[in-house]
């Protein structure tokens, strides 16, 4: 991602990943974009809940 802070193209070409609790898929978000590799949940509700899945 080349220039992110004026990103206003298609956000279905954003890569994303399902959640390791729940599933859902999660779009690439800028405030990921350091840590993308290491984000597994899409909330905090998941990440308190990853113990029990």
């Amino acid at each position: 991602m080349s220039d992110d802070k004026h990103f206003k193209g298609n956000k279905r070409s954003l890569p994303s990943k399902p959640c390791a609790v729940c599933g859902r898929p999660m779009s690439w978000r800028r405030a990921w974009a350091k840590n993308w590799d290491e984000v597994r949940y899409c909330s905090d509700a998941c990440r308190r809940r990853k113990g029990n899945a």
